[in-house]
């Protein structure tokens, strides 16, 4: 799709968009696709009978805490929104309630139902910053999980050997480590494969990790004698080193509910060619339209761009305008910003100042602080301070490259 592609999907019905055209917005940013040529058959079939597919994301119900990288998959699930699918938000309590391993070395700790409540309703606050909110239903898998009886488990596990689970990489990994696996732990893919015959899913999305128990959802619905369901996942997502998966551990995210201030910052400070990684993953661009804007070989105008979009993606197109012009004042005009941090001296440090700097967070260590000080990289009241030595006795303004801190006695 080309010129304003985006806008054609949202704006049109499935009829006035080809299938074709179709396919190539749901395509977009997948890392695999399992079988493209189901996908369109039932694209097809659905733009003949009127019934929209029905697709299906299962979500960990421990405390969300949404990143960039997550809503790769959220974005996914919206272009099928666009094209007038439904699109189901699957929480899986069942699952949260007895720990659910997807992903782990170890098994995650089962939650109480009061958790799990709680944390439902802020994904709802922060996934329906992406998703439609009429076009998403909010679904508990213990919905149906709660009512099998013990035959019904049974009857579920004869349709799958031992060795075919254990064919997982981290089932495998942690037999070879000598890691314990519960049996529950084992049970996991046919809880999932069962969500998706509950659900009468048509296509479900997840990250690459999750392909095992996607496949497996496609043998037992065919077993329920319904169509198995099409496979879509979706790439990791690199963090801002641009080598690492995004992730608050690491310190290498961008959260959704960060201040447009922040936001714009990190991306801003993003490398060139990550910046087109982003691109192709959080805006609806196309891929002939992301070619048009590497070939003006203006990255930092393409970069200005993407972090206003992302600030008005989470927040609104006025606070990526006061975003910018924050970050064009304090971080390229050098000016204090207006909402500079106001902390205390570490009182362990007394006047070493480059046990001030690490104290303050200025710092990732004192080499390293010592290292910015040599090299007239640190300022004291807008003047270059190479002193190891500083006395707190005044309110004095530090700044540390982009990083500004207001010390106080």
């Amino acid at each position: 799709m080309r010129e304003s592609d985006s806008w054609r999907v949202r704006c049109f019905t499935m009829k006035e968009v080809t299938i074709d055209e179709q396919l190539a917005y749901l395509k977009k940013g997948l890392a695999e696709l399992i079988r493209e040529e189901e996908l369109r058959e039932r694209l097809i079939q659905s733009e003949k009978t009127g019934r929209p597919l029905r697709i299906k994301a299962g979500f960990d119900p421990t405390a969300p805490d949404l990143h960039l990288g997550h809503t790769v998959l959220l974005r996914k699930m919206k272009h099928f929104q666009d094209l007038g699918h439904t699109v189901i938000f699957l929480i899986g309590d069942m699952t949260g309630l007895i720990g659910d391993p997807t992903g782990r070395n170890t098994t995650r700790p089962p939650m109480t139902r009061e958790e799990i409540n709680s944390n439902a309703e802020t994904y709802k606050e922060q996934v329906f910053k992406i998703l439609d909110p009429h076009k998403t239903e909010i679904r508990f898998n213990s919905e149906w999980m709660e009512p099998l009886q013990f035959i019904d488990i049974v009857k579920l596990c004869s349709k799958f050997t031992v060795a075919r689970l254990l064919e997982r990489d981290y089932f495998a990994n942690r037999l070879k480590d000598g890691t314990p696996i519960s049996f529950h732990e084992l049970l996991y893919p046919f809880v999932q494969a069962y969500d998706s015959v509950a659900l009468h899913s048509d296509v479900e999305m997840g990250g690459t990790d999750q392909k095992f128990n996607l496949l497996v959802a496609r043998e037992i619905q065919r077993d329920f004698g319904q169509p198995p369901q099409i496979i879509a996942t979706v790439p990791v997502l690199e963090g801002l080193d641009g080598t690492e998966k995004m992730s608050k551990s690491k310190g290498n995210y961008i959260g959704i509910t960060e201040p447009p201030k922040v936001m714009f910052r990190k991306v801003m400070g993003i490398s060139d060619d990550l910046m087109w990684r982003y691109y192709e993953l959080l805006t609806d661009k196309s891929h002939a339209e992301i070619a048009e804007l590497r070939a003006l070989q203006q990255p930092m105008a393409a970069k200005q761009a993407l972090s206003r979009k992302v600030v008005t993606d989470f927040h609104s197109a006025e606070a990526a305008t006061q975003a910018q012009a924050d970050f064009d004042r304090e971080v390229r005009g050098g000016e204090e910003p207006a909402d500079i941090e106001t902390v205390r001296f570490p009182p362990q440090a007394g006047s070493n100042f480059p046990k001030i700097l690490l104290g303050t967070n200025l710092a990732q260590s004192r080499t390293d602080a010592e290292r910015l000080i040599r090299a007239g990289a640190v300022e004291v009241d807008g003047v270059k301070y190479t002193d190891f030595s500083l006395k707190p006795v005044n309110v004095v303004v530090v700044r540390v490259g982009k990083k500004w801190k207001r010390l106080q006695p």
